[in-house]
């Protein structure tokens, strides 16, 4: 006669049954140009893609010369270019002289090639939502600003300064002034624009998150480069690159950056 199965086995072996997985049932379906489009669904796209394709379409302003990022730790000038807007938008909005402003070489997703500008260049260049913000900062705190951009990426784009490295990597130097020459006052205070990424502390860049007095414009980067060309084509002139010279780094400092060698 078996023995029976003592209380403590038998919830064991209960417990094992309860963990048991499930079965179910999958089939793979591929999806190849094979499957005709969904009648219903392909009525509700269509008129949807053509609007956008309309919109995309439309021509803004000639860029005979393109404008383009260039590699890291070369001069980015479609980045300068960004943030000159950004600087000058940021101006008739407060009212007052900002005399600094900052992007991200990562969030300009695309180059402006040479020719007749459209919506959708603008878009492929900003295809993010964010927003242009006016902090205050002081000049000791851009200077830092734009060390902590030139160690992480080989140089944030910006506008209002210009910055030479000098020096060795195991030794380097800093010459971070106003774009015509004139030095920062370490200790005065100066209206900055940015982005709500940069200033909520995206891309490493730590010194932008002490910003005061944070002003949010409810402008996106997108419709204030489509702004820019829209007055650029109402005066009849074209998008020409902003001149190099805002950025001087020596090869084997910009060797030092790309192996994540230099230190601040």
């Amino acid at each position: 006669m078996p023995k029976p199965c003592s209380a403590l086995l038998c919830s064991f072996f209960a417990l094992g049954l309860a963990a048991q997985t499930p079965v179910r049932k999958a089939e793979v379906i591929p999806v190849a140009a094979t499957i005709p489009e969904d009648e219903a669904i392909q009525k509700v796209i269509a008129p949807l893609a053509a609007e956008i394709k309309a919109t995309f379409d439309l021509p803004l302003v000639p860029a005979p010369l393109g404008v383009f990022r260039g590699r890291r730790g070369e001069e980015n000038l479609l980045g300068y270019w960004v943030s000159d807007v950004m600087r000058k938008a940021a101006q008739g909005v407060v009212g007052s002289p900002v005399r600094f402003a900052i992007t991200n070489a990562g969030g300009l997703r695309g180059n402006l090639r040479p020719g007749q500008l459209k919506v959708a260049d603008i878009f492929e260049v900003m295809p993010f939502e964010n927003e242009l913000v006016v902090i205050e900062l002081t000049g000791a705190e851009i200077i830092q600003v734009v060390k902590e951009g030139i160690v992480r990426r080989g140089g944030e784009p910006s506008s209002g300064v210009k910055a030479v490295v000098g020096g060795t990597p195991e030794a380097v130097t800093y010459t971070i002034t106003w774009e015509d020459g004139s030095p920062i006052d370490p200790a005065a205070t100066v209206k900055v624009a940015t982005s709500d990424y940069l200033y909520g502390g995206g891309d490493s860049i730590p010194t932008l998150k002490k910003g005061r007095k944070p002003f949010t414009t409810g402008l996106t980067l997108r419709q204030m480069l489509l702004d820019e060309c829209s007055f650029l084509a109402k005066a009849k002139k074209e998008l020409l690159p902003p001149p190099p010279g805002r950025l001087t780094i020596p090869v084997p400092i910009q060797e030092a950056i790309r192996d994540k060698k230099l230190k601040l």
